[in-house]
């Protein structure tokens, strides 16, 4: 079973779903229909982006059981504040509280540098750029990758795994990081760099493309 079945199908039988279940009897009815047409509206908008929430978690926190965890409370807020969700982009709204737990714990453990200087006006060049994006969107070499990506700082697997494996637009990685499109650019730009830098030492050569 993948782990993303396993975190959905504790995810289906967490206490918040089957509270107001058990006291139904104790609930007016059109209170319990409400409730249940929440939940189910709920499941219907989030659950498709669960993948997505475990691999950026995965990514983040590289501990498959912290991921899960986290990917579990990060659900369990997305639904206690879903009456609050009047977008059409679940994914992203998703995402960002995601990526809010994972912070969290991550400066709560201490176990990453979460910030890394960077100039805004450094900008991969388009062969560097395209290169790194063909390496980490095509290449078969899937663990040489994941090893890679886990050496770089957190701000960086961050914004390749939400630009390259989840395919997000600058806009929405810049509204779930909360940083301005221009350092989406520059980070993204910076961290492909990073990433061809560690793939290089790790295969042996100076130019990876």
């Amino acid at each position: 079973m993948k782990p993303t079945d396993l975190i959905k199908d504790s995810f289906n039988q967490s206490p918040w779903q089957r509270g107001f279940l058990q006291n139904a009897s104790e609930t007016k009815d059109f209170e319990l229909e409400s409730k249940i047409v929440e939940l189910a509206s709920f499941e219907e908008t989030m659950l498709p982006h669960l993948d997505a929430a475990h691999n950026l978690a995965g990514r983040l926190l590289r501990h498959e059981q912290d991921a899960q965890d986290v990917v579990q409370e990060a659900f369990l807020r997305a639904f206690k504040s879903f009456g609050g969700f009047h977008g059409s982009n679940g994914r992203a709204w998703l995402l960002t509280i995601v990526r809010n737990t994972c912070y969290t714990l991550l400066k709560k453990n201490r176990v990453a540098n979460l910030t890394t200087p960077f100039d805004e006006e450094i900008h991969a060049s388009h062969d560097e750029s395209v290169s790194a994006a063909t390496i980490l969107e095509h290449s078969e070499n899937a663990e040489l990758i994941r090893e890679a990506m886990d050496e770089l700082p957190a701000e960086f697997r961050e914004i390749l795994t939400l630009r390259h494996q989840e395919g997000l637009s600058y806009k929405e990685i810049a509204d779930i990081a909360q940083i301005p499109p221009g350092t989406v650019m520059s980070r993204l730009a910076r961290a492909r760099g990073k990433l061809k830098e560690r793939l290089a030492a790790r295969i042996g050569k100076g130019e990876i493309g």
